[in-house]
């Protein structure tokens, strides 16, 4: 259902709103009717997070200039596909005394654009890019409260939860990716004085455009379709659009097409061509070798006709005459980086990127709190590179004396020094030959050894302690760090030429409070602890998961969910908070005491969840159900009977 307050409040006399902004400071509660009933909820939504209407706002989030280019930076198809059509929605708005804003699905604002000199009384609150304007920290608000309903909305003057902010009048609408996911916001934010009677449609039209291009972007390799009840409206905003993998399965949709072939989101990754329309894949194909491209008539499976333009991607499907039936998309070979991608943007940004320079000459630099995996995925870089058949080293530089790591790392001939073995050693550098070398927290190592280490990255030679001829050595390099080189460096307690040499490619990885895909991390880690058992966390205790922070991130986590299966009866299926550590548990006990009661709007119970875990996991998979299922830490079985209980809609 579409929220829309205003055009409500505009139907309401303004002496029933002030009434309810008097209830609101004064109890804290609004009589019913006196306000429409979606912004009634957003007030209470509000309120449940402990935000007072009137007063001093509460210290909301706001991104320093790194953590905003690194959000930035993992939004990146979505800002560059943004920015045209917010240059667009500007010219139209402009001298309003209005903002065109991009939000994250977080609720953190990306980019904005507009009037000089309403940008300048929209900083005074915090209306710019880097701060967070999801209704935990604003209240009722375009951004936060379309974010919190999935749906267009607007919020003129006074709707607006807190007092500070009824000078403005913003309209706003999610983004919504191919595989359903909200992935940001588009808003209009201007003085209430000046409001625009057709922003909400200019910014539903602009969402539309910015959709259809991600959409496009996306399903480039695969075989795509236009929809729509008239010829006309092929090519136009209200186009439906269907993907198809290359054997006919459906495997990405946008809602117009969707409602034009009664379907729902769980039907992306479960139909093929021949149950959604009356057409096969062959003919499709034959359509696209076709010059002109003009759209056909199709019917749907109740008689009823349809036009459809195909169009072939990248991926041009060959012999398609001899492809017989449909069959599910053939099996794809996993890599470890992919095993990483478990539906984190932050993480799925670290992935691609990773992933384009693979097998490239340069050196790579993970950055982290300790225990948020850098050797985890130091070893998948590692694996899924040509490399993967040769050695994988790793030195961790912390753990080893100082007095030590010379010799551990370049090797030394015998009687070197006292205590050295009668027959050498090689040192973990040669190891490593052909294959890759992690030194670990390399913010640890001594200077001397650093001057050691670049000489030894320079010549690519190594000499063993000792004396001896140099041998040449070829691998791949990987550092980490939970340190801030850049501040050791101005400290003089790491070499700036080193750092330098080792920073070909640096990958921010984020700690597990930062995450978004805890429920996938935790399949994954109990699909690897117990493989022949399908396991859970019971609701409540997943729920005070998610709050907490996680100091020790994914170590702390394996562990925790090592020492639950330990103590988990035979036939148990359900980890609960008598399983887990007592410090941890007690931890999770205090947090969800304190934590304000979540609205029933924020908190699906764990069968919604979970549908939608699954429907999102298979969208993101592009129909591959094999693929889906170990994503989530299920059988197929299981996963196909998940898929049959799926709710319509």
């Amino acid at each position: 259902m579409q929220t829309n307050f205003h055009h409500v409040a505009a139907r309401t006399p303004g002496s029933r709103l002030r009434e309810a902004r008097r209830q609101l400071t004064t109890t804290g509660e609004v009589a019913d009717g006196l306000i429409d009933a979606a912004l009634r909820r957003s007030w209470e939504r509000s309120r449940g997070f402990g935000l007072a209407p009137v007063g001093r706002a509460p210290g909301a989030p706001h991104a320093s200039a790194a953590q905003l280019a690194r959000a930035l930076e993992q939004q990146r198809e979505l800002a560059s596909h943004a920015r045209p059509v917010m240059e667009f929605l500007f010219e139209q708005m402009r001298d309003t005394d209005s903002l065109v804003i991009l939000a994250d699905a977080q609720g953190m604002l990306l980019e904005a654009m507009g009037d000089a000199n309403f940008a300048d009384r929209a900083q005074r609150v915090a209306l710019r890019p880097g701060a967070n304007w999801h209704e935990r920290w604003r209240g009722t608000n375009a951004i936060g409260t379309a974010l919190a309903d999935a749906s267009p909305v607007v919020v003129h003057a006074g709707e607006h939860y807190l007092d500070r902010n009824g000078f403005l009048t913003c309209t706003a609408a999610p983004i919504t990716g191919p595989d359903g996911r909200v992935l940001g916001v588009l808003d209009i934010s201007g003085d209430h004085r000046g409001h625009h009677r057709h922003a909400l449609a200019l910014v539903r039209l602009a969402v539309r455009t910015v959709e259809q291009k991600l959409f496009d972007t996306r399903h480039a390799a695969n075989l795509r379709l236009r929809l729509h009840l008239q010829p006309e409206g092929i090519g136009s905003v209200t186009e439906g659009l269907l993907a198809l993998s290359d054997d006919g399965w459906l495997v990405g949709a946008n809602a117009a097409a969707l409602a034009m072939l009664g379907l729902s989101r769980a039907d992306v990754g479960a139909a093929t061509i021949e149950q959604m329309l009356q057409l096969d894949l062959p003919t499709l194909m034959a359509w696209c070798r076709q010059p002109g491209g003009a759209p056909r008539t199709v019917r749907r499976h109740d008689g009823s006709a349809l036009w459809l333009r195909a169009e072939a991607g990248r991926h041009v499907l060959v012999a398609a005459h001899e492809a017989g039936p449909a069959r599910r998309p053939a099996e794809t070979r996993a890599d470890a980086l992919a095993e990483l991608d478990t539906g984190d943007p932050a993480m799925r940004a670290a992935v691609e990127r990773a992933r384009r320079v693979l097998d490239k000459p340069i050196s790579w630099l993970l950055l982290g709190a300790s225990g948020v995996g850098k050797e985890v995925f130091a070893r998948a870089l590692h694996a899924s590179g040509t490399r993967r058949e040769a050695p994988f080293v790793a030195v961790n530089c912390a753990a080893l004396p100082e007095q030590l790591i010379e010799a551990e790392l370049f090797g030394y001939r015998p009687g070197a020094f006292t205590g050295a073995s009668r027959e050498g050693a090689i040192g973990r550098i040669r190891e490593a030959h052909g294959g890759t070398l992690l030194l670990d927290e390399i913010g640890d190592m001594p200077l001397a050894l650093q001057a050691r280490l670049l000489r030894v990255l320079q010549d690519r030679q190594v000499t063993p302690l000792g004396g001896g001829k140099p041998v040449a050595v070829d691998f791949r390099l990987v550092c980490a760090t939970h340190r801030n080189l850049r501040r050791e460096i101005e400290a003089g307690r790491f070499r700036e030429d080193l750092y330098y040499r080792l920073n070909g490619l640096t990958l921010q990885l984020p700690s597990l409070c930062e995450r978004q895909d805890l429920p996938h991390l935790v399949a994954r880690m109990l699909r690897g602890i117990e493989p022949d058992r399908e396991l859970q966390l019971a609701p409540d205790l997943a729920l005070a998961m998610s709050r907490y922070r996680w100091p020790g991130n994914l170590r702390q986590l394996n562990s925790a969910l090592h020492t639950a299966c330990a103590l988990l009866a035979d036939h148990e299926a359900q980890i609960d908070w008598w399983h887990l550590p007592d410090d941890l548990a007690d931890e999770l006990r205090e947090i969800s005491t304190q934590a304000p009661a979540m609205p029933a709007a924020e908190t699906a119970d764990l069968k919604t969840l979970s549908d939608r875990t699954v429907s999102q996991a298979v969208q993101s998979c592009a129909g591959n159900l094999s693929e889906a299922a170990r994503r989530l830490g299920i059988s197929r079985n299981t996963l196909y009977r998940k898929l049959r209980q799926l709710p319509p809609g």
